[in-house]
């Protein structure tokens, strides 16, 4: 029977030839990750009875989401973990040194292709990028993981998406995945899978893959997969020494729904309050008033994200009624950008440059919204109160229209502030610049 890569990876996992839509699989997981609510894990795992976790070496804990500790709760929460850690030799523990768990997986060379990977995190079907089948459990779940080292998983129906043609400057992998929600709903890709196909992805960096996988959540699917090609092998292999085998869906794979989608000519897009579905072009917006700008999370933290930023941002100011929040994704992105003048770029330019954590991006701490403010923002929800008051509102967008919306203090399409000049003989001259001759693209 042919099959697609969601169901060949929990056929593997759950010691099957095969399985089908619908079948309830009882899954082997290859790796699993908690953040700051392993606290939570803990808690249930001791109320199961058993001493000891099935294995440390699978089990992955890193705190992002309230570092450093933001309250006194949150420093008990962070103390109870480490004793915890301690107690079982969990060797793979990420305390607030690391950066963003959706980031730190692959970067430590947790994510392999082919593999089953389960976090207490919705978006980490993010590491689907990896062509493997990553989704987000609960806390009571995962401490049954903790226990066992195995999960039941209903099989999921597979959706297939293929991406044509080239981005225009200053769209992005971001703008494809806002406009696919649009299109899909909210609830479109209700735990399914999806995999992504064409020479758009094929074209893609890791980093813009990861954005895709990350947010197809959020139009409900379970897993979302590119499958691994060399570029995928090679950043395997060069962060993990383990054996991992690619899996591929069968040429001859019936999926649920065929999609298609031609970037050629995709405008630079933004998710409206209070949906990530409710999707529409920047330049619908244009002009509307901002007072604060994220570049950063797990969605849009990497270093493609800060360099695209920055060359929009450098040798101009924020104005001052806009706070410029960056959070690179991790301390390893975060060095990267210094190395490269990116941070310096975003602080002469008025910007806040914050350690890589996930504080704004769920209301937690480090830039929260007063009532009827407004957040253009990177991240990957704008759900009422997410950001701090329920009177404020979170667009979403890519770093290129976060970055340009900073710069003039209002929604802006990043496509504006380019110019094609004429050569010598009247005619384009093929570059394409900034307004003022900033730079060249």
């Amino acid at each position: 029977m042919a099959m697609t890569i969601a169901e060949k990876i929990l056929a593997r996992v759950s010691g099957k030839k095969e399985v089908k839509v619908g079948e309830i699989v009882n899954a082997k997981v290859d790796v699993c990750m908690s953040h700051e609510n392993a606290v939570l894990v803990c808690k249930h795992f001791k109320e199961i009875g058993v001493k000891k976790v099935w294995d440390p070496e699978r089990i992955v804990i890193v705190f992002d989401h309230r570092v450093p500790a933001d309250s006194v709760n949150t420093a008990i929460g962070h103390k109870k973990v480490r004793e915890f850690v301690k107690e079982q030799g969990i060797s793979h523990f990420y305390d607030m040194r690391a950066g963003i768990c959706h980031q730190i997986l692959p970067e430590k060379g947790h994510v392999r292709p082919g593999e089953l990977i389960v976090g207490t995190d919705s978006h980490t079907t993010t590491h689907g990028a990896f062509g493997a089948f990553a989704a987000g459990i609960g806390a009571t779940e995962m401490a049954c993981v903790w226990a066992t080292g195995e999960l039941w998983l209903r099989v999921p129906p597979t959706i297939k998406i293929k991406v044509s043609g080239e981005f225009k400057p200053w769209v992005s992998a971001k703008d494809l995945i806002l406009y696919i929600i649009g299109k899909l709903g909210a609830d479109g890709a209700d735990y399914r899978a999806i995999e992504f196909y064409g020479d758009t992805i094929n074209n893609m960096s890791i980093a813009s893959r990861m954005v895709l996988s990350n947010l197809s959540m959020e139009a409900g699917a379970k897993a979302a997969i590119v499958p691994a090609d060399d570029k995928t092998i090679e950043y395997v292999k060069n962060r993990s020494s383990k054996q991992f085998t690619p899996i591929y869906a069968d040429k001859d794979t019936m999926y649920e729904r065929e999609l298609t989608f031609d970037v050629s000519n995709l405008e630079p897009q933004l998710a409206c309050p209070h949906q990530v579905d409710n999707v529409h072009p920047v330049s619908e917006f244009e002009g509307l008033e901002i007072h604060q700008a994220l570049i950063g999370s797990c969605t849009n933290g990497r270093l493609e994200d800060l360099e695209v930023a920055a060359k929009i941002i450098n040798g101009k100011k924020i104005p001052l009624s806009v706070r410029l929040i960056v959070i690179p994704a991790s301390w390893e992105v975060y060095l990267e950008a210094m190395r490269a003048g990116l941070l310096a770029t975003f602080i002469k330019a008025g910007g806040v440059v914050l350690n890589p954590g996930c504080g704004p991006c769920l209301g937690a701490h480090q830039g929260l919204l007063a009532p009827g403010e407004r957040c253009i923002s990177t991240t990957n929800r704008n759900f009422q109160g997410r950001m701090g008051s329920p009177d404020a509102e979170v667009y979403l967008a890519s770093p290129a229209t976060v970055a340009a919306s900073a710069v003039k203090g209002k929604i802006t399409n990043p496509r504006s502030l380019i110019v094609k000049r004429k050569s010598g003989n009247g005619n384009w001259d093929g570059k394409i610049y900034f307004k003022r001759g900033i730079q060249r693209l």
